[in-house]
């Protein structure tokens, strides 16, 4: 019973959701990841949304630089679930100077 209920809170805790890299404007990109229950961490949340941001970046030659963060805040009920959303744009990395 004891390990049905580890591996049951298990899977509630990796359940989350991603929207992927969306565009929202000229050079502004969006990402958000959305847990399924109130039992994870924003946190988390918003290190692996920094962290896809980061890559998709690099993907393009460029350096991440962020614009804005925004996360759910307790208490987590009714369909506020922990959320962490960040914006960002793709900038040309700086060149170094020679010497």
């Amino acid at each position: 019973m004891r390990v049905l209920f580890c591996f049951a809170a298990l899977l509630l805790t990796a359940c989350a959701s991603s929207s992927g890299v969306m565009s929202i404007g000229k050079d502004i990109y969006m990402v958000s990841r959305q847990a399924a229950t109130g039992f994870f961490g924003s946190g988390t949340l918003k290190a692996e949304a920094l962290q896809e941001a980061t890559q998709y970046c690099e993907k393009l030659g460029q350096s991440f630089q962020l614009v804005s963060t925004q996360e759910a805040r307790p208490p987590y009920l009714l369909g506020n679930v922990p959320k962490a959303e960040i914006q960002f744009t793709c900038i040309n990395p700086t060149p170094t100077p020679p010497g």
